[in-house]
C-alpha cells in the first residue's frame, strides 16, 4: 500500500479518484482497509 499525506489540492485530488476505484470495496479486506486509511488522510486535510 503506497500512501502519502494530503499536503496539496493536487495530492486531494489523486486520493479522491484512489477512493472512486475502492469505493465498492468490502469491509475487512485488503482494498477495505486502503479505503479506510484514504477517507482518514481525507478528513484530516479538511
Amino acid at each position: 500500500m503506497d500512501i502519502k499525506p494530503i499536503k496539496a489540492d493536487a495530492d486531494y485530488q489523486t486520493v479522491l479518484k484512489e477512493i472512486e476505484s475502492l469505493i465498492m470495496a468490502g469491509h475487512n479486506t485488503p482494498k477495505g482497509e486502503k479505503l479506510d486509511v484514504m477517507v482518514t488522510l481525507i478528513e484530516a486535510y479538511l
